[in-house]
Parts: C-alpha cells; sequence; structure tokens
C-alpha cells in the first residue's frame, strides 16, 4: 500500500536507521469470541516477520461470551501475550487506554479485534516509521461490507467535525495505526474521560502520515459500534474539541429574539392600524417554539456541564480485574 502524499502534518523528518527496539500490538476485545484465533495467528505470524522483540496486549472489555476463556488458552500457549481483563464494559475508547497503558514497546501499533485492520500492514507502517514519522495511520480508500447509512454517516462526520471545531481530523481513518513510543506518552498524558482517540492523536501534532488500504469486511461476527454508539461517539468527539454547540445555541438564541422583537413591531403597527389578529394558535405556536429553542440550548448547555461534573470526580478511567502476562522487556 502506497502512502499518501499529503501528510497530515509535516514538519522536519528524521529518518531512524533502524527498526524499533521493540513492537507493542494493542487490540481491545468485545465479544470476539469468533475471531481471536485468526487474530492471533495473522498478527503473532506477522510481528514475528519483523524480527524484534514484541507482545500483543489483548483487552477484554467486559464480553459476555467466551473471549475471556479463550484469551486464557491462548496466553497458555504464546508468552508473547498480555492479557487484561476489565471489571466491566467500559467501552472501546477507555479499552484502548487501558491497552495502551499496558503497552511497553518503542513503536505501538493499535487495531480492532475483526481483522478489518489488516496486521500486515504493519510493515508498510514500519518502513514509514522508519523515514521519520510519529505517527501513521490507516486511511480507507474502500469500506467493504458497512451499509450505506453507515458510510453517509462517516462521510457526514468528518466533514462537520471539521467545519464545527476548526480541527482538521484525518477523514476516512479510524483507531488503526502505528505510534512511536513519544507520541504515545504524550497521548497518555492526556487524562480527560470523554475520550476520541484518533482526534487526542492528531492533536499532540508531530509527525504524522496516512498510509492508504482497502478494509476488507468483518472476519466474522458482528459490529460492536452500532448507529447509537456511532452517534455518541460522534457527540463526545465534536464536544471534546470544541465549544461551537454553545457558541451556535447564543446565536440562535439572539437569531430568535430578533424574530420576536420584529413581530412585536408588526403587532403594534398593525394595531395602530385598527388590525388585530386574536387567536389560540398563534399565541401557542410562539410559546412551543420558544420552549423547544430553550429546552435545547438547556441540552446543551447540560452536555458541557455534565462532563464538567464527571471530570471533576476524578474517576479513575476503568478498573482492571486481572492482568496475565509480564511487561515487555527493554520497551523503550
Amino acid at each position: 500500500m502506497a502512502p499518501s502524499k499529503r501528510p497530515t502534518h509535516a514538519l522536519s523528518l528524521v529518518p531512524r536507521p533502524s527498526l524499533p527496539a521493540s513492537i507493542s500490538a494493542v487490540v481491545p476485545c468485545f465479544n470476539e469470541e469468533e475471531v481471536l484465533s485468526e487474530l492471533h495467528r495473522r498478527l503473532s505470524a506477522t510481528l514475528e516477520s519483523v524480527g524484534v522483540p514484541y507482545e500483543i496486549v489483548l483487552v477484554d472489555d467486559g464480553s459476555r461470551d467466551r473471549t475471556w476463556e479463550m484469551l486464557q488458552d491462548l496466553r497458555g500457549r504464546d508468552p508473547h501475550l498480555k492479557i487484561v481483563k476489565l471489571a466491566r464494559n467500559f467501552g472501546h475508547q477507555l479499552a484502548l487506554t487501558c491497552g495502551l497503558d499496558q503497552a511497553h514497546g518503542s513503536a505501538v501499533i493499535i487495531l480492532d479485534a475483526d481483522l478489518q485492520d489488516p496486521p500486515e500492514l504493519l510493515h508498510d507502517m514500519l518502513k514509514l516509521w522508519q523515514q521519520g514519522y510519529d505517527v501513521v495511520y490507516g486511511k480507507r480508500q474502500q469500506r467493504a461490507g458497512e451499509s450505506i447509512s453507515k458510510k453517509v454517516f462517516a462521510f457526514l462526520f468528518y466533514r462537520i467535525f471539521a467545519r464545527v471545531t476548526g480541527f482538521e481530523l484525518p477523514s476516512d481513518s479510524g483507531d488503526f495505526r502505528l505510534m512511536d513510543r513519544r507520541a504515545v506518552d504524550l497521548l497518555q498524558a492526556m487524562k480527560e474521560r470523554h475520550r476520541f482517540i484518533r482526534g487526542m492523536v492528531s492533536w499532540i501534532g508531530l509527525n504524522q502520515t496516512p498510509l492508504e488500504y482497502k478494509r476488507p469486511e468483518r472476519f466474522a461476527g458482528t459490529t460492536k459500534y452500532p448507529f447509537k454508539k456511532s452517534l455518541f461517539l460522534a457527540i463526545d468527539a465534536i464536544t471534546s474539541f470544541s465549544y461551537a454547540p454553545l457558541r451556535m445555541a447564543s446565536y440562535l438564541g439572539a437569531m430568535i429574539s430578533a424574530l420576536a422583537f420584529l413581530y412585536i413591531l408588526v403587532v403594534i403597527v398593525l394595531k395602530l392600524r385598527g388590525i388585530n389578529f386574536p387567536g389560540y394558535t398563534s399565541i401557542m405556536a410562539s410559546m412551543l417554539l420558544l420552549g423547544g429553542v430553550q429546552l435545547v440550548v438547556l441540552g446543551l448547555i447540560g452536555e458541557y456541564v455534565g462532563r464538567i461534573f464527571e471530570q471533576g470526580q476524578s474517576r479513575p478511567l476503568y478498573l482492571v480485574d486481572r492482568v496475565v502476562g509480564e511487561p515487555l522487556q527493554n520497551g523503550k
């Protein structure tokens, strides 16, 4: 796969003469019993072929199937695995955060368990890493196996996100990426609770470039990101990087106030000319309109206040039930 000629961030590159000292692969898992064996086979083969020390960090995000039992079985046969069981389901972004906290490699690759992120692309990512890039993210040329509605939602999200926040997020990308250790360390320093990791990685800057690839269908199982979860992630993304929705609410309030003022002037002029329009319908329509606008604005304020409240509680981002496996030696 060829990299794009337009990197997201173009700072001065310092080529790296050799491969990273070690590599960590981080994979969040939620009800993935159908794909774990194939994931382990392909990912292990790819990492072995690189020829440097490696570890595979698999995080069970409160699965309800046999995912944890299968992870334990795989760990018993492969000492390169480090398996983590969260105390409950915390969600994909926090499970991914946990995996990054557990990874000790000098380079870290993030991928989903469903094999829509081909592990074999690690070799192409490492070539770009050797050129001096700190982050190499996957950019999807095609999205096989996804519904039209999901593709449309993704298309609109990236454009709306850029327009609302004023922050450029690489389009058609996910969490699939290779990061240098210094990029991982900067990301770990960011402790906000409502996490949108692909946006956070873009925010830290450094040298970043895309690797274009054709995304295959899921190897097995069903998507763990239905429309509802995708919508909530989009809300978290926008509110985490901008207060533009609050500003838009202010503009809406000013516009409604201006229209109301004009309406009052019109009513006064008509009254002076002896024209009167008594009626229940117009009054109720005005009340419902203003009431609806007020509720929308209160809802937007509530979203931000709720995030302030949760951040102020300072609770851990996630809770770990158990960890099986030793830290990667000489990780940095």
